[in-house]
């Protein structure tokens, strides 16, 4: 999702009052104890913590709503998504679904590195993120069937293997701002050097650090200037160097808290994510959302068209490009696919 998140603390404070703003109902949170969670890679956490966001009556249609990298279930409650979205009247109003919003492992209030076992924590991946929210969805809270599962970036990819992994769970499935093949091209060129570039500051010490190395906090700025935001945007607010300059000055200048084994952990779980194999599997009506300006899902490629015509029912919506989109980050943006949504929803049936 957008990677200028607000701080998680500050969403949180003000989530209430989007909520009413918005004319939905105050969000609540919870945690749920995963026991004896084992990782892909064998590991094994005997309590693990997952943290999650709900809106709604549990008694409505569940929808099961997945953020980005290095976001939480709390960083989509901003007036462009939640806003555009759950209110009364809008596609995916929190008075007639129930909105559930997991933390990801290793992001958000959920179990991750920075909890004490720093780079002894188990280095999970997509495939155990998708498994933790599964159990926190059919465990957990007791639901059998979804009626959507919708993600954006790393949770449009989770979307992808949701319908992969668990075909019968869901009623639709609307990934965005991703494409369902492996890590490849400048995608994962520049998530590689996000991460070398943490494990290779001396700071960093193995994950041992005294206090956050320095090359986070740069790495970060440089990465998401380098895929996120998009071109005519960025010329748009910055049309000559000085502004150039000076856009990049308030980024290096931001708040900014993360932990360095946190961050590396969530931009290098994408490692091995290949939803491909299983595309044949999916049963549930699919609505991908992409960003024509998206800098790290280029649709010159024609991946995704390729890859739809082994989905069933899946289709594409491409948001054009503008100087009011913002690359990776349009999707973040209901009111540009809001609609389509809506009308995807009414066509796809609950089972």
């Amino acid at each position: 999702m957008a990677f200028w998140k607000p701080l998680a603390g500050l969403v949180l404070a003000l989530a209430a009052g989007l909520a009413i703003a918005a004319d939905y109902p105050a969000p609540k949170e919870a945690d749920w104890i995963a026991r004896d969670f084992r990782f892909a890679n064998g590991e094994v956490i005997a309590d693990m913590r997952i943290h999650y966001t709900t809106i709604g009556d549990p008694s409505g249609e569940p929808v099961l709503v997945l953020h980005g990298t290095s976001g939480s279930g709390a960083s989509m409650l901003n007036p462009q998504f939640a806003g555009e979205l759950f209110g009364a009247g809008q596609p995916l109003d929190a008075k007639r679904y129930f909105i559930i919003l997991p933390d990801a492992i290793g992001h958000g209030k959920s179990a991750k590195p920075s909890d004490g076992q720093r780079a002894k924590f188990p280095r999970y991946n997509y495939d155990d993120m998708v498994a933790a929210q599964h159990r926190l969805v059919t465990e957990g809270l007791g639901i059998k069937r979804l009626r959507l599962v919708i993600g954006n970036s790393m949770g449009g990819m989770h979307t992808w293997l949701w319908g992969v992994k668990y075909p019968d769970s869901m009623d639709a499935l609307v990934p965005m701002a991703c494409q369902p093949t492996e890590m490849a091209g400048r995608n994962w060129m520049t998530r590689r050097m996000l991460v070398d570039s943490i494990r290779n500051d001396p700071d960093y010490n193995g994950g041992n650090y005294t206090t956050q190395p320095k090359a986070v906090r740069y790495a970060n700025v440089f990465f998401g200037i380098t895929t996120i935001g998009g071109t005519l945007a960025y010329q748009k607010q910055a049309p000559t160097r000085e502004a150039a300059d000076k856009l990049v000055e308030q980024r290096m200048n931001a708040p900014f808290t993360a932990d360095a084994n946190d961050f590396l952990y969530q931009w290098d779980s994408s490692r091995d994510y290949n939803a491909s194999p299983g595309l044949e599997r999916i049963r549930a009506p699919l609505l991908a959302i992409n960003a024509a300006d998206d800098e790290r899902n280029p649709p010159e490629l024609g991946i995704m068209e390729r890859e739809l015509k082994r989905v069933k029912d899946g289709r594409l919506f491409l948001i054009a490009a503008s100087d009011e989109t913002r690359g990776h980050g349009t999707t973040g943006m209901a009111r540009f696919w809001k609609t389509q949504l809506q009308e995807f929803m009414q066509a796809s049936e609950r089972r």
